[in-house]
């Protein structure tokens, strides 16, 4: 067994900022740094195999049936430290390195077990470090073995969003920086609730996570608007367009609003910072951001387009304020909610689908960025089901960041203090 202490940051990343602290009552920023204590225990594993012998006239292969020891428990075991605050990791399919995104502008790979020194990718001269703002989302092109095409959302220097386009270089482990082609750019209010979330959904189409331009109670008007890409996930297709005509992405001809009534990339609408989501089959899984009482996890099918998550009519699913109306008809609410006695900050996950811990199959994992905790549920006929805190077996992590998946569907998580830990079986 043994036991890590981890000093955390005093930033509370997608949470509430200045503005947003006015009103809350319920939860502080501490202004001393605090540990908190993980237990990672090495996992192990024991076979028996028995073997009879006799005399025949004739012999026969064995069968050999393996099976898994009995889960114990789970733990959290640290893959690799020494990160600037990084914010995310993700691999492509089948691909057994990992990409660690640094809010600095970084993205390392780890390597059969160890950081390569040169990175990937270094845009630390294009992007602001600053606050919720950096280099803060990665996604792989489901044709990354063939194209060698990667998609990351930044804040620029003057702190707006920009999606750009890569290219991996003839080494593998880097990108070519000549390659660079910006997507999408959208000016920000302010430094607060910029998203940062890119992923590729089952439709192959590339999902973008947009905040709702930052301060408190929706202060710029845009969580009920789906006319402007603020507060929302946009759907674009990255394939398509005409760059010799300066158009970098298509419009899916069923997405809501091509037709009239909202900006044409919005495909979901009403989130005040959908941190991270995710995509587990056809089913999309939102780790939206609160104010400062609720936050919430929302599971919706991926496929359906248009879908109001209610910022800032409701914050979790209660009525956020009476000015802002409290007519829930219509809004999509979450499924797990949790109060800031709890946390500041949903740290939205994935659903577990690796080999390892079959046990786990099927589970939705999500932390909090104060909280620390480790949770999961079953998503079943439209609820969450089977509720489970994991914290009692791997301990509370400091600050996390995010959750991410390698190639092979196993879960990892990063915390702002510059680890990556890998959620391990103990047997």
């Amino acid at each position: 067994m043994r036991r890590i202490l981890i000093g955390s940051f005093l930033i509370v990343l997608a949470a509430c900022t200045t503005a947003d602290v006015e009103q809350v009552t319920t939860t502080s920023v501490a202004d001393e740094p605090t540990t908190s204590t993980v237990v990672a225990e090495d996992s192990t594993t024991s076979s028996m195999a028995e073997t009879d012998s006799s005399s025949t006239t004739t012999t026969e292969a064995p069968t050999t049936t393996t099976t898994l020891p009995l889960l114990t428990g789970i733990a959290y075991e640290k893959v690799a430290g020494g990160f600037s605050f990084p914010v995310f990791v993700d691999a492509p399919l089948g691909d057994d390195r990992l990409f660690v995104v640094s809010k600095d502008g970084q993205i390392h790979i780890v390597k059969d077990g160890a950081v390569l020194v040169e990175p990937f990718l270094d845009i630390r001269e294009l992007a602001r470090n600053d606050g919720e703002q950096g280099l803060l989302g990665l996604a792989f092109h489901p044709d990354y073995p063939a194209n060698g095409l990667f998609y990351v959302h930044f804040s620029d220097r003057h702190g707006d969003t920009k999606v750009f386009e890569y290219r991996t270089s003839s080494n593998p482990d880097l990108a070519n920086l000549e390659t660079g082609r910006l997507i999408f750019v959208t000016t920000q209010p302010a430094s607060n609730h910029n998203g940062g979330m890119l992923a590729f959904g089952p439709d192959g189409y590339l999902y973008v996570g947009l905040g709702d331009g930052g301060g408190a109670n929706d202060r710029y008007g845009n969580g009920q608007r789906p006319d402007t890409v603020l507060g929302t996930l946009l759907r674009l297709d990255v394939d398509g367009g005409d760059p010799v005509g300066g158009v970098e992405y298509a419009i899916p001809a069923d997405n809501p609003f091509l037709a009239g009534g909202g900006a044409a990339e919005v495909w979901a609408y009403g989130l005040r910072n959908p941190w991270r989501f995710s995509f587990d089959g056809d089913l999309l899984y939102i780790g939206d951001v609160g104010q400062n009482r609720w936050e919430e996890i929302d599971v919706a099918p991926a496929a359906d387009p248009g879908v109001n998550y209610g910022w800032p009519i409701t914050e979790g699913t209660n009525c956020f304020s009476p000015s802002s109306g409290c007519n829930s008809d219509g809004l999509h609410l979450p499924v797990i909610e949790f109060p800031h006695s709890e946390g500041c900050s949903v740290t939205g996950g994935y659903v577990y689908r690796g080999e390892a811990i079959p046990e786990l199959d099927g589970r939705y994992f999500y932390s909090d960025y104060c909280g620390g905790f480790l949770r999961s549920f079953f998503y079943v006929d439209g609820a969450a089901t089977d509720p489970q805190d994991h914290t009692g077996e791997v301990g509370s992590l400091v600050n996390v960041t995010s959750f991410g998946t390698d190639g092979f569907g196993e879960l990892y998580a990063t915390t702002a203090g510059g680890d990556l830990w890998k959620l391990v079986a103990e047997r």
